[in-house]
């Protein structure tokens, strides 16, 4: 493939329409090329790009990895946790006794624990607010 001048016309391949020795006749006879005209060159600053260095990129997608190949270990693990939990037993509550699967038991216990971590937390930084 050769090379052509900017505002040249590209030669066409043959077997196309208008292409020289197909049925459409020879190409056009190619005439004197124009150059565009040249731009002012700018000496204006350019404004900085938003695009983080590529030490930052390598670090967002390696953090990106490492939360999926997380996600990915943590849904394994409650698979298996719920598979392994499957039997019945009886809950006594303080008002009588109920039968659940040992899996449903240990969740609702998580939950009520994980509920009571964060009013714990809620609590301790309204203190730290009121203070200063």
């Amino acid at each position: 493939m050769t090379a052509f001048e900017p505002g040249s016309v590209p030669p066409r391949p043959t077997g196309e329409p208008g292409a020289t020795g197909s049925p459409d006749g020879p190409l056009p006879p190619a005439g004197p090329t124009t150059t565009p005209p040249a731009t002012p060159a700018t000496t204006a600053p350019t404004a900085p790009t938003a695009e983080p260095p590529a030490g930052r990129r390598r670090g967002r997608a390696a953090g990106r990895t490492v939360a999926a190949a997380l996600l990915v270990f943590v849904t394994v693990v409650l698979v298996l946790f719920v598979v392994f939990n499957t039997q019945t037993v009886d809950i006594s509550l303080v008002f009588g006794n109920v039968e659940a699967p040992l899996v449903l038991a240990l969740v609702i216990a998580a939950a009520l624990g994980g509920l009571l971590v964060w009013l714990a937390g809620l609590t301790m930084r309204a203190r730290r607010n009121r203070k200063s």
